[in-house]
């Protein structure tokens, strides 16, 4: 048996998987995010942990025997976050997180400083990624920076809560900026462009190798039968690409979680920073994943449900399965600032188009149309480096929406696959890394890509209504000066 933990921004899931690759058993506690000033995301580090254990909790009381049996576990977490930690492995101060946008001016300075940052990192420096973060701590709160022993992501966090150990891997590091793409190594002159150095980073592994074993108290507590091996694990979207199978170039995914991304694995770097595509190292060795990252996507459904006062379910329900023709309302979804291709943490969302006719329907299909409209940016940007998306399968939440998955096939002009439990990919993803790192099976024979239960074809009048509209949703957008 195996575990996959994934600690997302929204909850943390997880997932109980068998020898045959089944879920036997899922838990999931929510998280909460607090914003004290605007553009600001953080979250407690302690919250992680109590959502974390309260899952296994769970697991113990409802499948006892499977968790005793549990051999390996595997972590995903929401890449970028900076949890700060004192001489005595202490947070410092809460997480600022992936969506915070408050060190925009810092990632001018981290590239007057270090020229090679693009060129090393394969990355563009962003307020989302970590490095600037500590910029601005340095600046903003010093006596934090000074009492700053040892920075981790989120989910090396919850490893070292799990085994006492610092350690993370290479696809979640190369979110951070310190990392050398292609050495998948610290750069020590990318720590030293932030004040810092090796000694305040953990070690590094790949995400299908080995890393620690849980402590034996909390073996102990959840009734295993020995202590598990915890593997290096990977971000969210590199273990959602393991939990689908896309593990080879040729392959695409979209991630349509609180965020939203187009990801394609590749067997070499295919860096385009300049417009703001991200470079990973994959969750297996000499893999990367060039993405195009969106700030808000299901996250905007959520919030057009808040208006509203009803559920999202609810929302969806009265536009069937498949779109009619584009919304006459157009929607930006800049909640929370973009990445690509923009790289703008300022820019805000809009609805344009109200009329006294319009209803709720309309103004939910735009939310749904702009989304699917920013994913086109992402393609159109991959496509600048050579990377072609013929067909593209989706996880996370937003993949539970029929409709939604429609927009997307013609939006896209590309066939979209949904999976039946899509919604659950990086956890079932962790849960294979867990494997591997115990059993040193090929990864290959693990990996493999679950059943389809459903592909949406795109329909040429809806392609070309939506091929119409693209250029004038993309003409909404204006930088704030």
């Amino acid at each position: 048996m195996y575990l996959g933990i994934d600690l997302g921004t929204s909850a943390v899931k997880t997932v109980l998987v068998d020898g045959a690759q089944r879920v036997i058993a899922s838990e999931s506690r929510p998280l909460t995010t607090a914003s004290p000033l605007p553009g600001y995301s953080e979250q407690d580090p302690a919250q992680w942990i109590d959502a974390t254990f309260a899952t296994l909790d769970a697991l113990k009381v409802t499948h006892a025997g499977e968790l005793a049996a549990v051999e390996g576990i595997g972590l995903s977490g929401q890449m970028h976050g900076a949890t700060l930690l004192d001489a005595s492995a202490k947070p410092l101060r809460p997480c600022i997180l992936w969506n915070d946008g408050r060190s925009a001016a810092e990632c001018r300075i981290l590239e007057q400083r270090w020229p090679a940052l693009r060129a090393t990192s394969g990355n563009k420096a962003m307020p989302g990624f970590t490095a600037p973060k500590l910029l601005w701590i340095a600046t903003h709160e010093p006596e934090i920076f000074a009492a700053t022993k040892l920075i981790l992501l989120p989910k090396a966090y919850l490893r070292l809560v799990l085994t006492g150990e610092a350690i993370e891997d290479v696809s979640d590091a190369s979110g951070s900026l310190w990392l050398d793409a292609a050495r998948r190594d610290w750069s020590d002159a990318a720590l030293a462009a932030t004040g810092l150095s090796r000694d305040h980073m953990p070690s590094l592994v790949e995400g299908c190798a080995p890393a620690a074993t849980l402590r034996s108290e909390l073996a102990q507590r959840w009734g295993m039968a020995r202590r598990p091996m915890i593997a290096g694990g990977a971000g969210d979207n590199p273990a959602g690409a393991i939990g689908i199978g896309a593990i080879r170039p040729g392959t695409a995914f979209i991630s349509l979680g609180t965020s939203g991304a187009l990801l394609a694995p590749t067997s070499r770097i295919a860096a385009n920073p300049d417009r703001a595509v991200h470079t990973f190292c994959h969750a297996i060795p000499t893999m990367w994943i060039q993405a195009g990252a969106i700030l808000s996507a299901a996250s905007c459904l959520a919030w057009i449900a808040r208006l509203f006062g009803v559920a999202e379910a609810e929302l969806l329900a009265p536009l069937g399965s498949r779109p009619q023709a584009p919304s006459p309302v157009s929607f930006l979804p800049y909640l929370a600032g973009e990445r690509t291709p923009h790289d703008d943490p300022v820019v805000r969302g809009m609805l344009d188009g109200l009329s006294h006719g319009t209803d709720r329907g309309a103004i939910v299909r735009a939310v749904l149309e702009g989304v699917a409209f920013a994913l086109a940016d992402c393609r159109d940007v991959l496509a600048d480096v050579g990377i072609a998306v013929p067909e593209a399968d989706v996880i996370g939440g937003g993949s539970r929406s029929r409709f939604w998955l429609s927009v997307l096939a013609n939006v896209l002009n590309v066939p979209i696959h949904r999976f039946a439990e899509g919604e659950t990919g990086a956890a079932f993803g962790a849960a294979r890394l867990g494997r591997l790192a115990v059993t040193g099976e090929a990864i290959d024979a693990v990996c493999t890509p679950p059943r389809r239960v459903e592909t949406f074809e795109p329909e040429r009048v809806l392609v070309d209504a939506y091929a119409e509209r693209l250029p004038a949703w993309r003409e909404l957008y204006r930088p704030r000066q």
